[in-house]
């Protein structure tokens, strides 16, 4: 379900906004599978150590950022129930 509004473009063609959510869902998923790539290669033998290491800790980063998102979007949630209506 698209959350995003439509807006109309050229000719009055309908046009969506980008959404950010996706987008970095995307590059979370990127990310990933580059360190995974990189770890892969330094299994075989044909990764540069750098490149490793680098990887590997952007990979740690992106999952300690998405860790970090889901805990504020579950208490923000845990927050709105306990108000009172």
């Amino acid at each position: 379900m698209d959350l995003n509004p439509i807006q109309a473009g050229p000719g009055g063609s309908p046009v969506s906004r980008p959404n950010p959510a996706a987008e970095a869902v995307s590059g979370f998923t990127d990310m990933l599978a580059r360190a995974e790539t990189q770890a892969g290669a330094a299994v075989t033998g044909g990764a540069d150590p750098h490149a490793l290491v680098t990887a590997m800790a952007e990979g740690q980063l992106a999952i300690d950022t998405v860790t970090t998102i889901r805990d504020r979007v579950v208490e923000a949630y845990q927050e709105i129930l306990r108000m009172q209506v």
